[in-house]
Parts: structure tokens; sequence; C-alpha cells
């Protein structure tokens, strides 16, 4: 797995943010597949959400619509305990 900094010392001050300039190019590229494959996610999931009728869902959809706004956790907890068969 790859990570953001080679060392220690790579590491930013403390308290100061990363500038996107301040990632290398496989940094930048990186974080953009990671920010696109959630972004899919989320997306696949909501569009699921609005075309199933509310005997294929468990719970309540603005619920729903609300947990999978939540990184990476939301859409997965949909498609594994939101769905009924």
């Amino acid at each position: 797995m790859p990570t953001l900094w080679r060392s220690p010392g790579d590491l930013p001050p403390r308290g100061r943010l990363l500038r996107w300039a301040d990632l290398s190019r496989r940094q930048r590229r990186l974080l953009t597949v990671l920010g696109a494959a959630q972004l899919s996610l989320a997306v696949a999931a909501w569009t699921d959400l609005a075309r199933r009728r509310p005997d294929q869902m468990r719970g309540r959809r603005a619920v729903w619509a609300a947990v999978i706004a939540v990184n990476w956790v939301g859409p997965l907890a949909w498609f594994r305990w939101g769905r009924r068969p």
C-alpha cells in the first residue's frame, strides 16, 4: 500500500495543511482515483436507493440517503444492510 510520505522528515510542519501542489504526482493521482471511486460508489448507492420501492428497503429512505453521504462506510452499508432481496 503506498503511503503519502516517504519518511517522518517529509511530514508537513505541525498545524500546516498540505496543499495540492505539495503532493507528488503519484499522491495526486492516488487521491484522484480514490475520490472518483468513492463518488462513483455513492452515486450508485443513491441511484439504487431512489429506484427501490419502500418494501424493498430496510428503514426510511431519508435516513439511508444521509447514511450514504458518509464516505466509504455509507454506500457499503446500504449495499450490505439497507436493501431487501
